[in-house]
């Protein structure tokens, strides 16, 4: 790689954003992380969907009835619409996403033991292999912090959530962040040598003070950008929640919406969108306001220069602040 990397470009953050919280300016290390900008991967597995597993139970009867019966024309159609990334976690991770947004489930009829992620079909990948690299990442990288959302659970029993749980414990150990109060701040998580705040969108998550929980996701469930912008901006002036919280810049397409769209994909409908979009996201501010944003999501994180527009709000905040 040249030399280039280390030129400014936006006066305090280079164009190498896999360390970019640690060099971060000294002036936002006492401000709690759900005042700065973060950014997110929504959906973040979906680029190792598995065309050969089955639909996930809480797809529509319907649709798992016309998969088994129709699978060589519907499977495409999934893989189109489903994948929400094309880069591996690794490489979210260097590229600079903090915040990943991770869909949860067991198998039906499956005897091992093993949990996969899910976007409408299951991942190939296994969860805690995917989550152990996510551990090494953050070995070599003592001063960068993630921010893991597990949710959308399937097909997983009280003593599935518990074996799991206790399995995160055990890969994360002390790098998780025990739940409290007050969101922290990087200098309390640096000092701690805390690297991980785990939110579990479950009950069970309750007994365990190294679980947070469920973060607010604002989902805008619209396929256009004009869309999400107008859902974006109606929630933004009624105010945003308390602590951690996420605004969704990624597209969705309803079932009629993909037939009539026939020749379409997410990716390319996140393309033709992505410039309306960033337009907006460069307007934004993170910070204390009521109308100020924090975690904020996309699709297909890399082939779009998301991260570099998100985590260079964080020197507009600055900016107002001065």
């Amino acid at each position: 790689m040249s030399d280039d990397k280390h030129s400014s470009t936006d006066g305090f953050l280079t164009q190498d954003y896999e360390e970019w919280m640690s060099r971060l300016p000294e002036e936002l290390w006492d401000i709690p992380l759900s005042n700065l900008a973060i950014p997110g991967s929504h959906d973040a597995m979906s680029y190792c969907l598995d065309m050969k597993s089955p639909m996930v139970q809480s797809q529509p009867v319907l649709i798992r009835l016309l998969d088994r019966l129709f699978r060589c024309f519907s499977r495409p159609v999934i893989l189109r619409w489903a994948t929400t990334q094309h880069k591996s976690i690794g490489d979210q991770l260097h590229m600079g996403i903090r915040y990943f947004d991770l869909r949860i489930a067991r198998k039906p009829h499956d005897s091992s033991n093993y949990l996969f992620f899910t976007h409408v079909i299951y991942s190939h990948l296994s969860v805690l292999e995917t989550l152990a690299s996510v551990a090494t990442w953050l070995e070599s990288h003592p001063r960068e912090v993630v921010i893991l959302s597990c949710s959308h659970f399937e097909g997983m029993s009280a003593k599935v959530h518990e074996s799991f749980i206790l399995s995160l414990r055990k890969l994360f150990g002390s790098k998780l962040c025990p739940r409290m109060e007050a969101v922290p701040t990087l200098r309390s998580l640096w000092s701690n040598r805390w690297q991980v705040l785990l939110s579990y969108e479950d009950q069970s998550a309750a007994r365990y003070p190294e679980l947070w929980p469920a973060i607010p996701y604002w989902w805008a469930n619209q396929p256009t950008a004009q869309g999400v912008i107008n859902y974006l901006d109606r929630r933004k002036a009624m105010g945003r929640p308390d602590g951690l919280f996420v605004s969704g810049l990624n597209l969705t397409a309803n079932l009629c919406f993909m037939v009539l769209e026939c020749d379409q994909s997410l990716w390319t409908l996140s393309q033709e969108n992505w410039d309306q979009l960033s337009v907006w996201l460069q307007k934004q501010t993170p910070g204390y306001s009521l109308q100020s944003l924090n975690i904020i999501a996309g699709d297909f994180v890399g082939p779009i220069p998301f991260c570099p527009l998100v985590i260079a709000l964080n020197q507009r905040f600055l900016l107002h602040t001065k």
